[in-house]
C-alpha cells in the first residue's frame, strides 16, 4: 500500500479533529475503544491521506477480499444447511426416518424456535465476546450438528438436530451484521451486505447440485441423503475454523493493515456515529430498543416477508415435486431459485448504493413475490411452466434482508442497542419462518392453496409497512432539523462519534431511509 508516502505530511490528531488531545482527561467508561485507539495512535495518519480517494478505494479493496469471502462462505453454509431438509425430504428422510403427518414441518420450525429462543442471550454474548470468534465457534458447532444429522433414524433426532443446529446458526447474521458495519461507512454497507448475503443464492444453486449428486451415491446403508448432511456438517466446520483465525475482531485487530491504514479506517468511518466496539453492556439502551418505534417496524416487516423465506427455505423442493416433477428434477429444477435470488440481492445492493432510498427497494421485491404466489396460487395444476415462474418469482423477497440488517447498522447507534436490534431482527426472521413451514398442513396436500395465498397477504402487508417507515423517518429527521447549532454542535467531534450515544441520544444523527 502507499500509506508509507504520506507520513511526511501534517498528522492527523484529535485535537484537530475538534476532540482534546490524549493528554486530556480519561475516556468516560462507556467510550468504544476506537477513541482509546485513536488517542493511543495520534500522528499515525493524516489528512491528506484520510481524504485521498484512490487510497481509500485501495484500502477498501484489500479489506473486501479479507473478509467478504469468508462472510459469504458462512452465510452460503448457513443457507445450505437450512436447505439441506428441504431437499432431503424428496430424497427419502420422511420414509428413513419414519416421518408421519405433520413431523416434518414440525421439524423444520423448530430450527427457527430454537433460533427464536437462543437470540436473547445471543444479544449479550455478542456485546460481551469478540465478534468473529464467537461467529466462528458457532459455524464449527453447527457443522458438528449437521454431520450429526445424517445420523437420525427417527423424529425425535431429527428435532434434536435441527434444535442445537438453531442454537448455534442463531448467531451468524447478527455477528455478520455487526462485522460489516465496522469496517464502511453507511454509504458503502448496502452493497457488502449485499456481498456476503448472496451465499443465499449459491446455498440454493449448489444445495440442489448436491442434492442431484447425492440422489446417485449410496455407500453401503448410507442413504444419499445421509452422506449430503456429513459432507456439510464437516465442510462447515472447516470454514468455521478458517473464520475464528481469519476474520479479526475489530478493524484495530486487523493482522492485515498497518498503524496508519487503521487510523485512515477509523476516521473514515467515524460519519457512521453508530460506534465499533464497547464491551459496556447498557442496560438503558435495551429499553430504549423496546421503544424504539423503527425496530418494532422493521421486526414486523421482517416477519411477514420471512413467511415467504420460511416456504423457500423449507418447502420449494416439495412444491415443485408436486408440480410433477420426479425428485431429481425437482432438485435441479430448485437451482434457478438461486440465480433469481443472487439477481434480485445484487440489483438491490447496488441499487441502494447508487440512488439510496432503502425503502423504495424493499417495497419493489415484494411485487414479484405477490406476483409470484398469485401464479402458484391461481394457475391450474397442468400449467407447470407458469407455477414454476411463480415459485422462481418468489425468490425475490430475499433480497431485502440485508438492505434491512444494513439499515440497522446504519440507524442504531450504541453497541448494546445495535446487538440488541440485530437480534430481535433476526429472531423475527425466525418467526416468519416458523410460521411459514405451518401454512403447509398435510391436508392440503399436495397443492397446498392456502399457503401460498399467505405469500400474497404478507407481502403486501410488507410493503404497506416500509412505506409507513419511510414517512416515519422522514419525520424523525425533520423533527431533529428543528433543534438549534448549539443543540447539535457538540455532537460533532471525534469523541462524540465514539462515546457510546445511541441514534436517539445523539441529536446530530440522521436516519438512512
Amino acid at each position: 500500500m502507499a500509506s508509507n508516502t504520506y507520513e511526511s505530511k501534517a498528522p492527523l490528531t484529535l485535537s484537530e479533529s475538534g476532540s482534546s488531545s490524549p493528554t486530556a482527561s480519561a475516556a468516560p467508561k462507556a467510550v468504544d475503544s476506537a477513541l482509546t485507539y485513536l488517542r493511543d495512535h495520534e500522528g499515525k495518519a493524516d489528512i491528506a491521506i484520510a481524504q485521498d480517494a484512490a487510497f481509500l478505494q485501495a484500502l477498501r479493496r484489500k479489506i473486501d477480499w479479507r473478509i467478504i469471502p469468508f462472510m459469504c462462505l458462512c452465510y452460503t453454509m448457513q443457507f445450505i444447511d437450512k436447505v439441506a431438509i428441504n431437499y432431503a425430504a424428496v430424497m427419502g428422510l420422511r420414509k428413513d426416518a419414519k416421518l408421519v403427518g405433520n413431523n416434518f414441518s414440525n421439524a423444520a420450525s423448530a430450527f427457527f424456535i430454537a433460533c427464536l429462543v437462543a437470540a436473547v442471550p445471543n444479544v449479550f454474548l455478542l456485546q460481551k465476546l469478540p465478534t468473529a470468534k464467537w461467529l466462528g465457534f458457532n459455524v464449527f458447532c453447527w457443522g458438528i450438528t449437521t454431520a450429526c444429522t445424517g445420523a437420525v433414524h427417527n423424529y425425535g433426532g431429527l428435532l434434536t438436530t435441527r434444535i442445537l443446529s438453531g442454537v448455534f446458526e442463531c448467531a451468524v447474521a447478527p455477528s455478520l451484521m455487526l462485522l460489516s458495519s465496522q469496517w464502511y461507512t453507511k454509504k458503502e454497507q448496502a452493497s457488502r451486505f449485499a456481498f456476503w448475503y448472496v451465499g443465499l443464492g449459491l446455498g440454493q444453486i449448489f444445495g440442489g447440485l448436491l442434492s442431484y449428486a447425492f440422489q446417485h451415491v449410496k455407500h453401503g446403508s448410507l442413504e444419499g441423503w445421509r452422506i449430503l448432511f456429513i459432507v456439510l456438517g464437516v465442510v462447515s466446520s472447516l470454514i468455521g475454523v478458517g473464520t475464528f483465525f481469519g476474520v479479526p475482531d475489530t478493524p484495530m485487530k486487523a493482522y492485515f493493515l498497518s498503524e496508519s491504514e487503521k487510523v485512515v479506517l477509523l476516521e473514515h468511518v467515524k460519519v457512521n456515529k453508530t460506534g465499533i466496539d464497547n464491551k459496556q453492556f447498557n442496560f438503558k439502551q435495551i429499553f430504549e430498543s423496546l421503544i424504539d418505534v423503527q425496530l418494532w417496524f422493521l421486526a414486523f416487516i421482517v416477519i411477514l416477508q420471512s413467511v415467504s423465506s420460511g416456504v423457500i427455505t423449507s418447502y420449494s423442493a416439495t412444491l415443485i415435486r408436486s408440480f410433477g416433477y420426479s425428485p431429481t428434477h425437482s432438485a435441479l429444477l430448485n437451482m434457478p431459485s438461486g440465480a433469481v435470488s443472487i439477481f434480485f440481492t445484487l440489483l438491490v445492493g447496488f441499487g441502494v448504493r447508487i440512488t439510496g432510498h432503502r425503502w423504495a427497494w424493499i417495497a419493489f421485491c415484494s411485487i414479484p413475490a405477490i406476483i409470484g404466489g398469485a401464479l402458484m396460487s391461481f394457475l391450474p395444476h397442468g400449467h407447470r411452466g407458469g407455477l414454476l415462474a411463480g415459485n422462481y418469482l418468489v425468490n425475490a423477497i430475499v433480497a431485502p434482508l440485508p438492505i434491512i440488517y444494513q439499515w440497522i447498522a446504519a440507524n442504531c447507534a450504541g453497541q448494546t442497542k445495535r446487538a440488541f436490534a440485530s437480534a430481535i431482527i433476526s429472531a423475527s426472521f425466525s418467526v416468519g419462518n416458523i410460521i411459514g413451514p405451518q401454512t403447509f398442513q398435510a391436508k392440503d396436500a399436495p397443492q397446498y392453496k392456502p399457503a401460498k395465498i399467505a405469500l400474497i397477504a404478507t407481502q403486501a402487508a410488507a410493503m404497506f409497512l416500509t412505506i409507513l417507515l419511510f414517512f416515519y423517518y422522514i419525520w424523525a429527521n425533520k423533527s431533529r432539523a428543528s433543534l438549534t447549532l448549539s443543540e447539535t454542535q457538540k455532537d460533532t467531534s471525534i469523541q462524540e462519534a465514539w462515546d457510546g450515544k445511541t441514534d436517539k441520544e445523539n441529536k446530530s444523527f440522521r436516519y438512512e431511509y
